[in-house]
C-alpha cells in the first residue's frame, strides 16, 4: 500500500465533512487532520485526527501555530480557510518544511478580500457585474437607492467583507408592520440603514457596504479546478432554482470563469457565483476557496478535492479538462445527522473521537 497522504483542514464550515468524504474516496490512502475553534464542529468528528485550535490568535500568530502543526504532524497538504491570506503569504515557509498549500496565491486572495475591490478586478478582467455602489455614508446610501429604484429595481446591500450571505439585506421603504413578524424576512428600512451609517461601527469606524439591484431567479455557482499556475482544468456550474438543483456546462458561465481564473492566477479550487441582470449572467461573488457545495459534483463523476490534492503534490489528475456528462441530473438537498466529538469531564480540554472507524 502506498504511503498515506496527510491533509489538514483548519477552521472551516461544517459542510466540509463532505470534502473529507471525497478525500476518503481517493484511490490512495488519505489521513485527514482537522482543527476548529468550535468543539462541536462535525468536521472534527469526520477527520482521523480532530483537535481544538487556540482561540483569538492574530494572523501572524496563527501562521506560527500552523507552521508548528504542519511540522509536528508531517502534513503533506494544508487546505487553509481561516487566515487564508496570511498563510498564503508564508507559502515559502510551509514549502521549506515539506507542506504544500492548497490555496490560490496571495495576490489572488487579496484581490477578493474586499467585495468592492473584487468587483473592480472582475470588471478589469472583462466580466459582467451588476451595477453597484460602495456606500459608507447616509448620503451615498440614498443616492444609490434612488438610482436603483429609478431604474425600476429593488435595492439590496451586503458588507464588503464576509461570506455565506451574512449581512445580506433587501432595502424597503415599507414601515415595519405585524405582517412582517411571520416567515423569513430579510428586508430592512432604508431609513434604519441610513441611521446606522450615521452612527458608525462599534468603535466609531465607518460601516462599509455594497448596494446593488436585487437579483432574483436562478443562481449558477461555478466550481473551478486550476493548476498551480492558474490554468483552468475543470469548470462546472451548479444551478439552483428553488429546491431544484442541477448542473450546467453553458459557456456563458464557464468562459468568464476561465478568463477570471487565468487573469488572477487563481490556482486550485475556486468558486464564482452568477445571477441574471437584464437577462444576462453577471458575477455576484468570487470565493478563493472550495465552495460548501463542491461535493455535489460527485453526481457527475468528479472528485475535485482529490484532484486538487494531487495538483498540490505536483502530480496531474487523470482526466484534466474532461467535460462531464451533466445532462438530466436533477436533485435537491435535505438536512442530515452528523456526529460530534464526545466531551470529557469538565476542566479537560482534550477531545476524543465520537465514531471509531
Amino acid at each position: 500500500m502506498s504511503t498515506p497522504v496527510r491533509v489538514w483542514l483548519n477552521r472551516t464550515y461544517a459542510e466540509n465533512v463532505f470534502f473529507i468524504e471525497q478525500l476518503r474516496a481517493a484511490p490512495r490512502p488519505v489521513v485527514v487532520h482537522a482543527t476548529h475553534g468550535d468543539p462541536d464542529s462535525p468536521v472534527l468528528a469526520a477527520a482521523d485526527h480532530g483537535s481544538a485550535e487556540p482561540a483569538d490568535l492574530p494572523a501572524d500568530g496563527y501562521v506560527g501555530y500552523a507552521l508548528d502543526y504542519c511540522a509536528r504532524h508531517a502534513v503533506d497538504v494544508f487546505v487553509p480557510q481561516l487566515h487564508q491570506l496570511a498563510i498564503a503569504l508564508a507559502r515559502p515557509e510551509f514549502e521549506a518544511i515539506g507542506t504544500a498549500l492548497l490555496c490560490p496565491p496571495a495576490t489572488a486572495i487579496a484581490a477578493f478580500t474586499s467585495k468592492a475591490d473584487g468587483y473592480a478586478v472582475i470588471a478589469g478582467a472583462g466580466l459582467p457585474t451588476p451595477p453597484w455602489w460602495r456606500v459608507r455614508t447616509p448620503g451615498e446610501l440614498w443616492d444609490a437607492v434612488e438610482r436603483i429604484e429609478g431604474a425600476g429595481h429593488t435595492a439590496c446591500l451586503k458588507p464588503t467583507a464576509g461570506a455565506g450571505g451574512a449581512g445580506f439585506r433587501v432595502l424597503t421603504r415599507e414601515p415595519y408592520g405585524a405582517r412582517r413578524l411571520t416567515g423569513w424576512d430579510h428586508r430592512v428600512q432604508v431609513e434604519q440603514v441610513a441611521a446606522a451609517l450615521a452612527e458608525g461601527g462599534p468603535d466609531g469606524e465607518p460601516v462599509d457596504l455594497l448596494v446593488m439591484p436585487y437579483l432574483d431567479g436562478p443562481e449558477v455557482s461555478v466550481d473551478c479546478l486550476a493548476d498551480r499556475d492558474g490554468g483552468p482544468l475543470t469548470a462546472v456550474g451548479r444551478t439552483k432554482e428553488g429546491r431544484r438543483r442541477g448542473f450546467t456546462t453553458e459557456e456563458c458561465y464557464l468562459d468568464p470563469v476561465r478568463r477570471l481564473v487565468r487573469a488572477t492566477g487563481m490556482a486550485y479550487l475556486s468558486n464564482v457565483q452568477f445571477r441574471r441582470f437584464d437577462g444576462r449572467p453577471v458575477v455576484i461573488d468570487v470565493n478563493t476557496r472550495p465552495a460548501a457545495g463542491l461535493h455535489q459534483l460527485r453526481l457527475c463523476g468528479l472528485n475535485l478535492p482529490w484532484d486538487a490534492v494531487r495538483l498540490a503534490l505536483g502530480e496531474r489528475p487523470e482526466c484534466p479538462g474532461a467535460e462531464p456528462d451533466v445532462h438530466g441530473i436533477e436533485y435537491t438537498l435535505v438536512s442530515g445527522i452528523r456526529p460530534v466529538l464526545q466531551r470529557r469531564a469538565p476542566g479537560r480540554v482534550s477531545l476524543v473521537r465520537a465514531l471509531h472507524r
